[in-house]
């Protein structure tokens, strides 16, 4: 039967009813594949130039509509490291930054290496309903802008402690802006050195990250085709978003952009916990 069914196949090659080549449904998931991370990185890179935040927090919650946390953030990572570096240098704040805001960083790299196996444990499923949560959490503390205030004798122990929590977060999620960037709003940076503040905050969370997700085996040579789409798509982005900034009302598109976070996460939390039960 076998070699029945291997002479007729052959016959039917020659014939050309059974085509030689691929018929190439793996190209196209590939560039449809591509094109979404373009479309994403484009999108999360334009809001980073317009408010100087938020590219791996929108990345991240766009992706994960279509793969689990755990291959977004292998994605995301680089872009992330490379766009947080550039922001580190822009500014005259850097030892002022390191010398305030260490246990916090401190307190985030720990946070990140004692849960090492969240996105990809048993606990992974869970991530994107945390994501999902966080994204909502992110957007309402934006919308009400509630103002926090931690005085400057309290910032190591009480930054200390956020670091912490903010790594146990960003080793489920691989977003790292709760508790995180509510205490360095509330600590009473001016909005240069926050800025600059953010860049070096999330270099260092996204290097232990990367460090995490590298020895789960995630980060490999095949997320280097797309990790160079989302570099390009996002540098793009942030360039169109930076020309764009002094023509628009960055206040109006913050607002917006922010309820459109509200409903993805939303989305990204519900959908997950139907899939889970």
């Amino acid at each position: 039967m076998g070699v029945a069914f291997g002479s007729n196949e052959c016959c039917l090659r020659n014939l050309q009813i059974v085509p030689i080549g691929a018929i190439g449904q793996s190209s196209l998931m590939i560039d449809s594949f591509l094109v979404l991370i373009a479309a994403a990185f484009l999108l999360a890179g334009f809001v980073k130039g317009t408010l100087g935040l938020g590219l791996p927090t929108v990345a991240m919650g766009l992706l994960a509509v279509t793969m689990p946390p755990a291959q977004a953030i292998a994605i995301v990572i680089v872009p992330a490291i490379v766009t947080n570096i550039w922001q580190t240098f822009v500014g005259g704040y850097l030892r002022d930054i390191l010398r305030r805001l260490w246990p916090l960083m401190v307190g985030t790299v720990i946070g990140i290496w004692l849960n090492g196996g969240m996105l990809t444990g048993p606990y992974a499923p869970y991530g994107t309903v945390v994501l999902g949560v966080l994204l909502v959490v992110y957007a309402i503390v934006g919308l009400n802008r509630f103002s926090f205030k931690v005085a400057r004798h309290n910032e190591k122990w009480i930054g200390g402690i956020v670091g912490l929590v903010t790594g146990v977060i960003s080793a489920a999620t691989g977003v790292q802006v709760i508790p995180s960037m509510p205490f360095m709003q509330a600590i009473g940076m001016e909005r240069d050195e926050l800025v600059q503040a953010l860049g070096v905050f999330f270099t260092v969370a996204t290097i232990a990250l990367a460090l995490n997700i590298t020895a789960a085996g995630l980060l490999t040579t095949a997320t280097a085709l797309p990790g160079a789409v989302a570099m390009a798509a996002s540098f793009a982005g942030m360039f169109i978003g930076q020309a764009l900034r002094s023509r628009m009302r960055p206040d109006v598109f913050r607002r917006w952009f922010l309820i459109a976070m509200i409903f993805l996460g939303l989305y990204l939390a519900g959908e997950a916990l139907v899939k889970i039960w």
